[in-house]
């Protein structure tokens, strides 16, 4: 690897969000290029190559760790397959992005920071709300005092359902909405309010719809305790109907924002007729819909990976590590343990012997 010019990137998978980060280095190409991709679904890759002109296709992602000039793989494959994927790429010689949540189980966790930090390579976790603009303007603000104290950091994202079929199997994917989606928020709240010490967690959730497609929880409400007085509220849903909904409210004893991802870059439509795209999630474009733009960018994926390339070079020091990703996933081990007794969980928190967070929900810990 020469370290010099523009980083070449492997991508390992290709569906949804293997090309939200193909799209993502697109748009974005002054630190980095893909190269290459890896998928070993039959003619997926290919598919996702042509569209983005990537040069090298793979079914296997260990023969594309044997391209020399790579430098830094993404990870966007099923959360069960992560922590071997990590370890993998770390062996050879290659800065890792791994998609959210960071792995299964905490002690995959720690494989995973404790291979990268041996081999001298990133670990840098795929966290988008760290990036997402009107939420950075919102810690700005809030940094810069506009709210006086804050006593309360609301964050949450619901719509009917994911994209993957994996994710709805709890033995790929550990969990149901709170391990896809609750991650974002704890990340969130913990970032926002400056990474204090989370206290403890206390979880409702439960399985209202989605009853015949997945053995775990389809809505999710979830309370952190700071240190420090701030609480955080996270609620996440695969049971909203409409499509997507991704907003943030920020309380404090001086002031407080609010901002909602979509509504403020949508145009209110109206079609009988429908027509080809209107957001992430939404099931319809007929009737009433709100058509985003520049939708990758108002999540901050771009800028997400351009930052994660120039960290590669040196240039910046990554702002979500494995380190982040890891006490996420001690919140999520405590949230289902939460859900489950019925009661606040203090941290730190780890279980021996959990095969899937969700387990915890089932039975818990006594």
């Amino acid at each position: 690897m020469s370290g010099k010019g523009k980083v070449k990137v492997g991508i390992i998978g290709s569906r949804f969000e293997a090309d939200i980060h193909a799209e993502s280095f697109r748009l974005m190409p002054e630190e980095a290029e893909v190269v290459a991709v890896a998928s070993p679904t039959p003619g997926n890759a290919e598919k996702l190559a042509k569209r983005y002109e990537i040069p090298r296709v793979f079914t296997d992602y260990k023969q594309m760790l044997l391209e020399k000039d790579i430098e830094m793989v993404t990870i966007t494959a099923p959360n069960r397959l992560h922590a071997q994927m990590t370890v993998d790429i770390a062996r050879a010689g290659k800065h890792v992005v791994c998609e959210k949540p960071l792995c299964m189980t905490l002690e995959e966790a720690d494989v995973m920071i404790d291979t990268c930090r041996k081999e001298g390579v990133l670990l840098m976790y795929a966290e988008e709300l760290f990036f997402t603009p009107k939420y950075v303007k919102a810690k700005e603000m809030a940094d810069q005092g506009a709210f006086g104290k804050i006593y309360l950091v609301k964050q949450s994202e619901k719509h009917f359902g994911p994209h993957g079929d994996w994710f709805w199997d709890v033995e790929q994917s550990g969990g149901g909405v709170f391990m896809d989606m609750g991650c974002h928020g704890i990340a969130f709240c913990y970032w926002f309010l400056g990474r204090p010490k989370i206290k403890n967690v206390f979880c409702q959730m439960g399985t209202y719809v989605h009853t015949d497609k997945t053995k775990g929880e389809d809505n999710s409400i979830c309370i952190l305790e700071f240190a420090g007085g701030a609480v955080g509220m996270i609620e996440d849903s695969w049971a909203r109907r409409g499509g997507m909904d991704d907003c943030i409210e920020i309380y404090g004893e001086g002031g407080v924002t609010y901002a909602d991802l979509h509504m403020g870059n949508a145009l209110p439509t109206f079609s009988a007729h429908g027509y080809g795209y209107a957001v992430e999630k939404a099931p319809t474009t007929k009737g009433w819909t709100y058509p985003v733009f520049e939708e990758l960018w108002n999540y901050g994926f771009p800028q997400e990976m351009h930052h994660f390339a120039r960290c590669v070079r040196g240039k910046e020091k990554p702002q979500a590590t494995g380190e982040d990703g890891r006490l996420v996933q001690e919140v999520l081990y405590a949230g289902y343990q939460s859900a489950g007794a019925g009661r606040k969980i203090e941290l730190p928190f780890r279980p021996e012997g959990v095969q899937r967070p969700v387990d915890l929900w089932y039975e818990p810990i006594t």
